[in-house]
């Protein structure tokens, strides 16, 4: 418990770190609680003083003084006047710094999640990075403008009170604070309980997330094989275990508030006992000051209780914060990213790329490319061929260090690519990828990425080039028209020739066609088959073909087999060497003829 504790108070000392920007508003925010605290605490002695001078007073003796009642009402009315005014700005400033400080950290942990290599993404599920993103720094939000501020004020609250109470009649005041210690045992037993909870609430949110996000994403799998009646089973089953999850945090406030009720109770009675046992033998104006000092304790009760009760409320929310800083702070400390150690800006493209002894494994030892010793001419196109998993997208992933190889080297030219500088290098090759993404926007900005420095005009031209502007000008609205979720209302035909678009306004140095045409039908093979040519004119081009019919005209063909090469040449010299190349065209020839 206690290392856990230990961890708790780093993750938030790290968190509250994050106000050093912010300090004049922190203590702008702190002035205002300090303030509320003292105009809170003057309330009850006004109050009480109007009680023994202006109210309680014996008719036949005193004579009443309706003005001076009037004018201590008014003092009391500005003073709650005052304390709503200090309120809305201490609340302002208080979700003001909130705010500003999750905007901070959210900045800090996408551009960390943008650094990462593609191993991270391939083993984390998506639903559980939305929630670091989103909701878990929602709750952190609370920790600045519903906890620290709340409970600094709180515990400033709780101190003067004690103070003025016992200045007052320090055994009036020893009495009515004697369920407190009872209070805080309480308050310890709780918090443990309520961090357990948060721990199991915070599991059952990451997996109820990523549940939904998956299933939503892939309901054509779920509805194409008839899985919606057990995809709803097992939705029901982690929806009930999310539903325990919260409960469990129900029934320890169920319990613990009123145990703080009851304790406030106890502490008025015993201040009720003590006046009765104590008002024999007081005079008339003695008895007057003891029923203001007894009012005044009353009021003093229910503010001492209040700001423990919320101090237990503002602890669950740090509690809560905290539990979800500790998930937030653990994706910013992975170290996941490339290592981005390269120099070079100004590296030549138009330079032979070389293979040197690769080797490279997802895992240790389970090598999936086995010492690759390949030389690719500058200007020169080169096709990969092979069966699934022989490691041909691989090796382009290895190109764009996407993934980082574990023994040989990489050359372009005489640059090692880890030499070169991380965005020199991928602003010089562009992929076009089987499976294309496109984003929720217009087709325009799908194509540019947000490039302002790319024109309308370029696209246009780059669309004219692959041979897709005349289907993009049918579209409602054109090169604006949304495309929708992952370019959900256009056709594969369609989202592939948008990526080849893409590739062209970059204009890369290299480019690399993944199986481009293996899910897209003859009509659309043919216009990317056009596509390709004028891609491919003057510039290094890899392509990682499924259809032998698509590179029969590559500068070089290499066959790959079980992440070695067996064998290198032209298709007519392949065919002649009758091997790998010669199964592999006439299965599918075979294929196609049936």
């Amino acid at each position: 418990m206690s290392e856990k504790a230990t961890i708790n108070i780093s993750i938030f000392k790290r968190l509250v770190s994050h106000l050093k920007p912010y300090r004049k508003t922190f203590v702008l925010a702190v002035l205002c609680s300090i303030s509320l605290a003292i105009l809170g605490v003057s309330r009850p002695l006004l109050i009480g003083r109007m009680v023994s001078q202006y109210i309680d007073i014996d008719l036949k003796t005193e004579t009443p003084q309706p003005e001076m009642l009037l004018f201590w009402t008014m003092v009391i009315l500005g003073i709650l006047f005052i304390e709503q005014v200090i309120q809305f700005v201490g609340s302002y400033f208080s979700n003001l710094i909130a705010q500003s400080i999750i905007n901070d950290i959210r900045k800090k942990l996408f551009g960390h999640l943008l650094s990462f290599r593609m191993r991270y993404f391939d083993k984390t599920p998506v639903g559980a990075l939305v929630t670091r993103v989103v909701s878990d720094l929602e709750a952190i939000t609370e920790v600045f403008s519903a906890g620290l501020m709340d409970i600094l004020g709180d515990m400033f609250l709780l101190v003067l009170i004690v103070v003025t109470m016992l200045v007052m009649n320090w055994q009036l005041a020893l009495l009515t604070i004697v369920p407190i210690p009872i209070l805080i045992y309480a308050t310890r037993i709780f918090a443990r309980a309520m961090r357990a909870s948060f721990q199991q609430e915070r599991i059952q949110v990451n997996k109820l997330n990523t549940f939904v996000q998956e299933r939503i994403t892939g309901m054509a799998i779920v509805q194409l094989f008839n899985r919606e009646k057990k995809e709803y089973e097992n939705f029901v089953g982690i929806n009930k275990d999310h539903r325990q999850a919260h409960i469990n945090a129900v029934w320890a406030n169920s319990i613990f508030f009123p145990i703080v009720e009851l304790l406030s109770s106890l502490s008025l009675a015993l201040l009720l006992v003590w006046g009765g046992l104590h008002v024999s033998g007081k005079t008339e104006s003695e008895i007057q000051l003891m029923n203001g000092e007894t009012f005044s304790f009353v009021m003093f009760i229910q503010m001492l209780y209040r700001p423990i009760r919320q101090l237990a409320d503002k602890f669950n929310i740090l509690q809560r914060g905290t539990v979800r800083a500790e998930r937030v702070f653990e994706i910013m400390d992975l170290n996941e990213h490339i290592q981005d150690a390269g120099t070079v800006t100004n590296c030549n493209f138009d330079q032979a790329i070389r293979f040197s002894n690769v080797s490279f494994a997802y895992k240790e030892e389970e090598w999936v490319l086995k010492n690759i010793n390949l030389d690719i001419k500058a200007g020169e196109t080169i096709a990969f061929v092979g069966a699934t998993g022989a490691g041909k997208s691989t090796i382009v992933n290895l190109l764009g260090r996407f993934y980082e190889f574990q023994k040989g080297d990489i050359h372009i030219g005489d640059t090692e690519i880890r030499e070169i500088e991380l965005n020199c290098l991928r602003r010089n090759i562009a992929i076009v990828l089987q499976d294309v993404f496109l984003f929720s926007d217009t087709i325009h900005n799908n194509i540019t990425l947000g490039d302002e420095s790319i024109s309308r005009e370029q696209v246009i031209a780059a669309a004219k080039i692959v041979g897709a502007d005349e289907f993009i000008q049918k579209l409602p609205g054109g090169y604006d028209y949304e495309v929708g979720e992952r370019g959900g209302v256009l056709s594969v035909g369609q989202r592939q020739l948008l990526s080849f678009i893409r590739a062209c306004v970059y204009n890369p140095e290299i480019l690399i066609l993944d199986e481009a045409t293996s899910s897209v039908d003859n009509e659309s093979e043919e216009m990317i088959q056009k596509a390709t040519e004028e891609l491919t004119k003057g510039r290094t081009s890899i392509v990682i073909a499924h259809r032998l019919s698509t590179i029969q005209n590559a500068d070089k063909i290499v066959v790959l087999d079980k992440g070695e090469i067996k064998e290198i040449g032209s298709h007519s010299e392949l065919l002649g060497q009758d091997g790998y190349y010669r199964k592999l065209f006439d299965m599918q020839f075979k294929e196609e003829k049936e």
